[in-house]
């Protein structure tokens, strides 16, 4: 049997930096090409270094395939194809490639124009970048050239989200990203063909870690919320990332519901409600039970959640804001007033 190489260009024995070199009869494919959340130089970046030393990467790349549109999956993309040097095609899905463009500004401006910091991606390059990216459809069988074809699945995890089965000739390899097997609210479970792969690239970011159920976090959770608002308080909830905003969204927007509450939700303007507009796009990519009533009422058209004012960290009485980390204006803004 032929070899095929699998090496970490970032993310072996860490989280973050994904970006995984596959060689496989005579192609070389880059799975992923994320950014390190926890540095703040060129460790940042994958090591693509180990590809070549000097020149661009086209010349030794067959293509990039982008499983989702979290940073550390795609947050190093501009700067590997317009500093670096890449001008092959770049795969990702429909959903990846309208909302990726949207976190890699966000962080953009927060590195350059906040911190200052150099030896970053403009927006010209994440637009040219952009440019490159090649939509893929679920299913749907992908010749990239005589011999390399691709094939994307549904992973769950986030809008959009995709596992891919490779192949050359004879020999095959399956890479998940980060994917889901338990629905949530918003999205289903990750699925794929029946297949014998020659290797399985799978995320393994909680391991053997055993967690509470999902139901007793929740439960725990609105109970906290309610709790606190019903003493007069505001109560500030970090945001990780997109798609677990959503998520909570749908949580506190049902719960609200059922419980008649009148307490307003906020969310922080600008990156929240720029995807959630993604989100009522794409409504085909999420779960069967927001697909069913999605002609009664899109899940996505909050009643009770709306879009955060500084104006609001006046009014008295109790609220609720979800904040993403990446814009900490909410927090600073209610921490000055005492809140």
């Amino acid at each position: 049997m032929p070899e095929i190489k699998v090496t970490p260009l970032g993310a072996g024995q860490d989280v973050g930096r994904s970006c995984i070199l596959v060689s496989i009869g005579g192609k070389n494919i880059m799975l992923d090409c994320g950014m390190h959340m926890g540095y703040n130089d060129d460790r940042r970046f994958p090591d693509f270094s180990y590809i070549t030393q000097n020149g661009r990467l086209t010349e030794f790349l067959d293509c990039v395939i982008i499983s989702h549109f979290h940073l550390d999956h795609c947050g190093a993309l501009p700067y590997m194809s317009e500093m670096v040097g890449y001008d092959g095609p770049i795969y990702m899905t429909h959903p990846t490639k309208a909302i990726c463009p949207i976190l890699l500004e966000d962080f953009r401006k927060i590195t350059v124009d906040k911190k200052g910091e150099t030896n970053f991606f403009t927006s010209q390059m994440i637009k040219d970048c952009m440019k490159k990216v090649i939509p893929l459809n679920l299913h749907q069988t992908v010749q990239v050239d005589d011999e390399l074809e691709i094939k994307a699945y549904y992973a769950g995890h986030v809008l959009g989200a995709a596992m891919v089965h490779i192949k050359v000739g004879s020999e095959s390899v399956v890479y998940t990203g980060d994917y889901n097997m338990t629905p949530d609210r918003h999205l289903g479970a990750a699925w794929i063909d029946k297949c014998r792969p020659d290797i399985l690239i799978s995320e393994s970011t909680y391991a053997t870690t055993i967690r509470d159920s999902k139901r007793c976090r929740e439960r725990d959770f609105l109970k906290k919320v309610h709790e606190s608002i019903e003493r007069g308080g505001k109560v500030l909830i970090p945001v990780f990332a997109l798609g677990r905003a959503q998520e909570l969204c749908i949580l506190l927007e049902t719960f609200w519901e059922r419980m008649n509450l009148k307490a307003p939700i906020y969310f922080s303007t600008g990156l929240t409600e720029k995807a959630n507009h993604y989100y009522k796009l794409f409504i085909t990519w999420t779960n069967q039970k927001i697909r069913k009533t999605f002609v009664q009422r899109n899940m996505f058209e909050f009643k009770h959640i709306k879009a955060f004012d500084r104006s609001y960290a006046d009014n008295p009485g109790p609220m609720v804001c979800l904040y993403c980390l990446s814009n900490c204006m909410i927090f600073n803004i209610l921490n000055s007033k005492g809140c």
